[in-house]
């Protein structure tokens, strides 16, 4: 925090990478597993059988964590933003802030779709309506974004405005390299994304 009470991009970084991830070991498991199956492709079975299976227990045992699949699915979805505002956050710190800590999270965010793509696009379709603002690594990833913004471009009128434009824009490339419109390309994706995030470099 700065001297004038603002949160910081450094602060929001050190504090998504601090914390660990608890839940139950069994909830735990379930989650583990199903980011596995996640990562085998799209006709990977998520189902809670299926799942029970995977972890050695009855599908009755699961209910106590996830009452239907749907609950299961927005646990995933969960995560998968978790792994998102971690990864960026990591980035941040790695990078040491300011415009080229920025730069390193919109860099990060299309290497997180490229790599994990079925839990990216899983993430972002579910629609969590009782998740609570601050609950998941979106938001940690949105906050990210925005101290960013007033970091890297500390004239600009709206950062809220500035932080869904930097969004959209690595947003839409990780989308475009997932729908095999452009071809992944480590290089290409650092040039695209440094003419907004900072100038190119």
């Amino acid at each position: 925090m700065t001297g004038d009470g603002k949160t910081t991009g450094a602060d929001i970084a050190k504090k998504a990478t601090s914390g660990g991830y608890h839940h139950g070991d069994l909830r735990a498991a379930v989650i583990a597993a199903g980011l596995a199956r996640l990562a085998e492709g799209d006709g990977a079975e998520l189902g809670l059988r299926a799942l029970a299976r995977d972890v050695g227990v009855s599908a009755t045992a699961l209910y106590r964590h996830f009452p239907d699949k749907e609950a299961l699915l927005d646990a995933l979805a969960d995560e998968g933003l978790r792994r998102l505002g971690a990864l960026q956050a990591q980035a941040w710190l790695k990078a040491g802030g300011g415009s080229a800590g920025f730069k390193a999270t919109g860099t990060a965010y299309v290497r997180f779709a490229h790599d994990e793509p079925a839990l990216f696009r899983l993430s972002f379709t579910r629609h969590m309506r009782d998740r609570k603002d601050g609950d998941d690594g979106g938001d940690v990833a949105y906050n990210l974004l925005r101290a960013g913004v007033s970091e890297a471009m500390p004239g600009v009128g709206n950062p809220d405005v500035a932080a869904l434009h930097a969004w959209s824009l690595v947003h839409g490339l990780a989308m475009l390299i997932l729908d095999r419109r452009i071809e992944w390309d480590a290089a290409m994706v650092d040039e695209v994304v440094a003419l907004t995030f900072g100038g190119v470099a």
